[in-house]
């Protein structure tokens, strides 16, 4: 299974800001070497589905809106992906066979696994070794 790069993306944001505690997109796209105008757009649905919270004007800048603990690696992953792993999953799907075909079952269930273990997970255990984190920002 592969994330799309939006959600990627995501988690880069949120590990950066759970370990530098605030910074801004041009800080966070630099660091990444992410265009600015996609790390824009994440910030953006981030803030609007309540993992991070902006401030504008000098002293202002992006941080978590929540501790890392409370941040589930399924609720995001849920948020940000499109689960159209294939045709059939698609509500318009045209695919002839959608209605006879196993894969649908068998990625069906393969997706809710990878949703299963990521459920075990928080940013927080992404970033314990936060100083090790910060000297590969540098």
């Amino acid at each position: 299974m592969q994330l799309t790069s939006f959600t990627d993306y995501s988690l880069r944001v949120l590990i950066f800001l759970a370990v530098q505690k605030r910074s801004s997109i041009s800080v966070i796209a630099k660091t990444y070497g992410i265009s600015r105008n996609h790390i824009v757009k994440v910030v953006h649905n981030l803030s609007k589905i309540g993992y991070v919270k902006t401030v504008q004007g000098r002293g202002g800048g992006i941080s978590l809106a929540m501790s890392a603990e409370k941040i589930n690696l399924k609720n995001l992953v849920v948020q940000t992906e499109n689960f159209y792993i294939v045709e059939c999953f698609q509500p318009q799907g045209k695919c002839k066979i959608t209605n006879v075909c196993k894969l649908q079952n068998i990625l069906y269930e393969a997706k809710n696994s990878f949703l299963d273990t990521l459920e075990k997970y928080s940013l927080q255990d992404i970033v314990n070794n936060e100083n090790e984190i910060k000297q590969a920002f540098k």
